[in-house]
């Protein structure tokens, strides 16, 4: 008899309770949509991140079910960029704002709009 253990992989990216709330809301009035996560090169350092409402994930996506109303699919090449990412909706005075926690950032242009990883 063998003993197997199970190591899980290491999570691609989690949502603060806040930002599960906030996408639950956006989805309820768009029956069917899931958030699509990707990454985009672009601004001075490197990467921008891209959310989007999707019909659908594409075929390579990573798919997590966040919960009974919420999938997020994450396209195959951000996943190195992304990995571990804590995805966050924070109030800033009257604004919300999608914040990105990413430990694979080393570097991040001033005006927060792109990053890169190491």
């Amino acid at each position: 008899m063998t003993v197997e253990t199970f190591v899980p992989s290491q999570d691609v990216v989690t949502l603060t309770d806040s930002a599960i709330k906030h996408f639950e809301s956006k989805l309820a009035k768009q029956p069917g949509k899931i958030i699509r996560l990707s990454t985009k090169v672009s601004g001075c350092t490197g990467y921008a991140y891209v959310l989007d409402f999707a019909d659908a994930s594409k075929e390579d996506d990573e798919i997590l079910n966040v919960s009974d109303l919420l999938t997020v699919a994450v396209a195959k090449d951000a996943l190195q960029l992304i990995r571990n990412t804590e995805i966050d909706y924070v109030q800033e005075g009257i604004n919300g704002v999608i914040k990105y926690h990413n430990p694979n950032v080393v570097d991040e242009c001033g005006c927060g709009e792109s990053f890169n990883v190491g």
